[in-house]
């Protein structure tokens, strides 16, 4: 990261957050609960106002907020979508959040959204073109931007690299910080036979600025990463190794798809806060 990045980072705890989704909106105003920060998908505060906006200024006034995007399509050969990138840069001022993060895949081609986050061959060339287009995106919101390993259900034959050692070497390459989701990295361990503890062992611990925890399904024929279920129990022994390996983190519960009552979200970041409360040491931050 070049000086004239920002990074702020180390302003959220490390301690449990949640994702904010709208039929949780008054409720929280309500509430209030003790949560270390919120995330929100970029995407659905693009516009200029309305109940997503009016209810995200009034919470951003208590708690640290995390920008995760699903677009801008980091892997693809189309060039950077400026439009998208303006917008984005537009709600980062706004309100200067914490951490932005965006995945380290492909959604378009050609012009054509997919609506998907799919996943890149691991090569070098890869390698060098997705951290070229990070260090752009970078440069425009002039600060660090984070990069999520993505779940996937193929392989490309003209991968020459692990798929751990293709995200390390992006995020290194691109100076980048790592949003580390421990349910993508299981479910692809299950999917395509590796060991989930190869791929922690080579994540950079010191670009590692947030962790994602979420549920899957089973399909008859792999595990698919819907969003839609409490954290399974091999993921939780995945991230306290994580967790155990890496220091204490600012971790996301995701829960996108048949959203439960908020108490059920709160539930499983309690989860996540007693494991990192077992790691903190006194005045230890985040990394």
């Amino acid at each position: 990261m070049t000086a004239a990045l920002h990074s702020a980072a180390v302003a959220i705890p490390a301690r449990a957050g949640i994702g904010l989704r709208h039929p949780h909106y008054r409720e929280m105003l309500a509430r209030r609960p003790r949560l270390a920060f919120l995330e929100v998908h970029s995407e659905n505060y693009f516009g200029a106002g309305g109940p997503p906006h009016h209810y995200l200024e009034q919470l951003r006034a208590d708690y640290p907020l995390s920008l995760h995007g699903v677009g801008l399509s980091l892997g693809s050969a189309d060039p950077l979508d400026r439009v998208h990138l303006a917008k984005l840069k537009t709600l980062v001022e706004r309100y200067r959040p914490e951490l932005v993060s965006e995945h380290l895949c492909w959604t378009s081609v050609g012009g054509m959204h997919t609506h998907d986050l799919l996943p890149l061959p691991y090569t070098e060339e890869a390698v060098r073109h997705v951290a070229g287009r990070i260090r752009q995106v970078q440069d425009t919101l002039g600060r660090e931007i984070l990069v999520e390993n993505v779940s996937s259900y193929v392989q490309y034959a003209a991968s020459t690299l692990s798929e751990w050692a293709f995200v390390a070497a992006v995020v290194g390459e691109a100076g980048c910080g790592l949003l580390l989701d421990v349910n993508n990295f299981y479910v692809n361990a299950v999917n395509h036979g590796f060991d989930p503890y190869e791929y922690l062992a080579a994540m950079p611990a010191e670009r590692v600025r947030e962790i994602h925890l979420a549920g899957f399904d089973r399909a008859e024929a792999c595990l698919v990463d819907t969003h839609g279920n409490p954290v399974a129990d091999p993921v939780w022994v995945l991230y306290r190794d994580a967790i155990a390996r890496l220091g204490p983190r600012p971790t996301l519960i995701e829960w996108d798809t048949d959203i439960p009552p908020l108490d059920t979200l709160l539930a499983e970041a309690a989860k996540a806060d007693r494991i990192l409360e077992r790691h903190h040491e006194p005045g230890r931050a985040a990394a």
